[in-house]
């Protein structure tokens, strides 16, 4: 005769559900609105350094910043998901953050001290011998940004995500405050460059005063369980990272023009509200996963998986509105010297937002220990965008470099999203799908039968965008429960009414201690 359950224990699972998806709410939300600096402060950036340097000396500082951005992507990918997971999974977390700690720092040590030694030869190979002086100027910024990520990852498998948002809020705001002081002091690529090491420092410092791992000692852990992790999705890291930026170099490769190339460069960096999205998403959808895996509850971990899947489709609409107003995006942010790179942009908002949907299936995979479907998925990609690159380029150029790259990246959405299901039964619904793709054609629709440029753009966008939630919770996507739960993790908390303003779920920082000496570590 089974035993009858115990209240507790019921109410407990009953209760389990809503604080997982509060905290995968709440932790997302906390590092995008941090993240999403890079918004205002990135566009303004963008915006100064196009109207400054020109499309020639742009295009060369977004040559060498993307050669710097893969190796320090390449450098902490091997360690990056797998320091969330094993640092989730840990009962006392010291041990491995002092060993990540040093891992990230050697890492990226070796790494610049190689991107110093050939960065000669890669000016030479992409036909600017100016690019290596300003490469051995950025191999600085490696190790320092290696350091930082692993403090931040560290801050993310503690489920410590406001402190993981203070360090990147610091980041974005100190490169828009060094870049316009060094540009307009008259250091020009230079400047942009001592910018970008300024602003890894001050993400290290804080991030290092909230988490402060040892560093010094032995620690007991075993090295082999890290390797099990780290090695697959490092490799598939490490074709991602270099798929992301591919087709730049590609075009540059078959004799694009350092303008050209510019303006291509700028159309994808117009695209990173997407990525921004992943990047707080993904590693707290990876951090809850892990801890609700931990506890035993797999159906609550695919009930969240079913939701993260659901929402990153229910974004769809407004890469349709970025792609329907790209022209007078282009102008206004980038100006009209940069109004050519519009087609590249309403073609690769659509592969940004793809790329975040393979980020959230790659992030269920992880937590469903299927590692080695990460690395079977995503391995083959770079050999057949090269493929299909050096074939299409030739022929129709950055249009066709940039309808490549969304045809690959859609292509790999579908399979990682045919993975997830096959590994956990995990799928959108039809009804989801369809109201996304119709939605998507009427949000295009509307944004092409109203022409706006300045403000009149800013305001077509709010509109237009502000209507898409309005639609989707009219049509009975999201349910009054859903809508309760964000309007209960926005709600700021009123003090003395009884509720915490941290979650249970979220340790509260220890002191940090006097001064400088949380940069020395702690002893456990």
């Amino acid at each position: 005769m089974s035993a009858k359950p115990d209240p507790s224990e019921t109410a407990e699972f009953a209760s389990r559900g809503p604080a997982v998806h509060r905290q995968v709410v709440d932790g997302s939300l906390r590092i995008l609105i941090a993240e999403g600096l890079i918004l205002p402060t990135g566009l303004v950036t963008a915006a100064f350094l196009t109207r400054h340097l020109g499309p020639a000396k742009y295009g060369l500082f977004t040559l060498a910043s993307v050669v710097v951005l893969w190796i320090e992507f390449l450098v902490t990918s091997a360690f990056s998901r797998a320091a969330i997971k094993l640092i989730g999974h840990a009962e006392d977390w010291r041990p491995w953050g002092g060993t990540l700690v040093r891992f990230y720092l050697a890492a990226g040590t070796l790494a610049a001290v190689l991107l110093w030694l050939i960065s000669g030869q890669l000016g030479l190979l992409l036909g600017e011998p100016a690019m290596a002086g300003y490469l051995r100027l950025f191999a600085l910024d490696i190790p320092i940004f290696s350091l930082a990520t692993a403090h931040r990852d560290i801050l993310v498998g503690m489920r410590r995500y406001h402190e993981r948002a203070l360090a990147s809020a610091v980041r974005w705001i100190t490169r828009l405050v060094l870049i316009v002081v060094l540009i307009w002091a008259g250091l020009s690529v230079r400047g942009a460059i001592w910018a970008m090491i300024g602003a890894s420092l001050l993400d290290f410092a804080m991030a290092r005063y909230y988490a402060r791992p040892p560093l010094w000692g032995r620690f007991p852990v075993h090295l082999r369980r890290l390797w099990e992790y780290a090695l697959p999705l490092f490799l598939s890291g490490v074709a991602m990272r270099l798929f992301d930026k591919l087709d730049l170099f590609v075009l540059k490769a078959r004799g694009a023009s350092a303008a050209t190339v510019g303006l291509y460069g700028a159309a994808q960096n117009l695209t990173v509200v997407p990525a921004l999205i992943g990047t707080a998403f993904a590693p707290v959808l990876l951090a809850a996963l892990t801890h609700t895996m931990r506890g035993g509850d797999e159906n609550l971990a695919r009930e969240v998986a079913r939701d993260a899947v659901r929402f990153t489709i229910a974004l769809l609409p407004f890469a349709a509105l970025v792609a329907a107003a790209s022209p007078a995006i282009t102008a206004l942010v980038l100006g009209q010297a940069f109004a050519p790179a519009a087609p590249f942009l309403a073609l690769l908002i659509f592969a940004g937002f793809a790329r975040l949907l393979v980020s959230v299936s790659l992030s269920i995979l992880i937590a469903a220990e299927r590692l080695r479907w990460v690395l079977l998925l995503t391995g083959p990609v770079v050999p057949v965008a090269i493929a299909a690159y050096v074939v299409v380029i030739p022929h129709w150029g950055p249009r066709g470099a940039a309808l490549t790259t969304t045809a690959l990246t859609v292509f790999l959405t579908i399979s990682s999203l045919g993975a997830v299901y096959l590994a956990w039964g995990v799928k959108p619904s039809t009804s989801s799908i369809a109201r996304a793709a119709f939605f998507s054609v009427m949000v295009y629709a509307a944004a092409l039968a109203w022409p706006a440029t300045g403000i009149m753009l800013l305001i077509k966008l709010i509109v237009i965008g502000g209507l898409v939630p309005v639609a989707y919770f009219a049509s009975g996507e999201f349910e009054p429960g859903e809508i309760g739960l964000l309007r209960s993790v926005m709600r700021p908390e009123i003090p003395g009414s009884g509720e915490s303003p941290t979650p249970d779920f979220v340790s509260t920082p220890k002191s940090p201690g006097k001064g400088w000496r949380f940069l020395a570590g702690t002893k456990y």
